[in-house]
């Protein structure tokens, strides 16, 4: 169906951000949609915190963008705003790197007072990098997020029913914008 890259920008590599994306991931795969993991904390930090933006890393980030229909894009909030790690990638991309793109932005974090970072952080930057549909973003506390001990994800039954929720809106709007 659709072509979907999803976006980690969690510098952590036992991530709950990178755990959300994955159980997005894992609902947009049973809808038939093609889908494509990228964790901006592999990039090597030189390039992220270089100017090289015809970085090959850089570059091929740019291109399955390009690529993608969609892209869900997740990130820890921290001090109010979505991580630097994300900032520092997307600072490198195209100005419309998102045009034409319909966006899912995800977020976690310790605290709800973090709620309101997707609207007032990501989303204006989302925005301004073209995206064409952003569908509505979610806030998930880190708690209702959890490793099981054979390494799988387990989700909150309410985050469950929100993820399920949301993931069938982003469907439904990528099925409007596939061409």
């Amino acid at each position: 169906m659709a072509r979907v890259l999803t976006l980690s920008g969690s510098p952590s590599a036992t991530s709950r951000t990178t755990r959300l994306l994955g159980e997005a991931a894992r609902r947009l795969d049973a809808q038939h949609h093609q889908v494509t993991a990228v964790e901006v904390r592999r990039l090597p930090a030189d390039v992220l915190t270089g100017s090289d933006i015809h970085h090959p890393a850089v570059t091929e980030i740019a291109e399955l963008i390009r690529e993608a229909d969609g892209v869900v894009v997740g990130t820890p909030i921290y001090k109010a705003a979505y991580s630097g790690l994300l900032k520092c990638l997307l600072d490198l991309l195209p100005q419309y790197a998102l045009a034409g793109k319909t966006v899912l932005p995800l977020a976690t974090g310790g605290s709800p007072a973090h709620v309101l970072a997707v609207d007032y952080a990501l989303r204006p930057v989302l925005s301004s990098m073209g995206a064409a549909h952003i569908t509505p973003g979610w806030f998930v506390l880190d708690s209702d997020i959890l490793a099981t001990p054979d390494g799988a994800t387990d989700l909150a039954p309410a985050a469950a029913i929100a993820l399920d929720d949301l993931v069938n809106r982003f469907s439904a709007a990528l099925g409007t914008s596939v061409g």
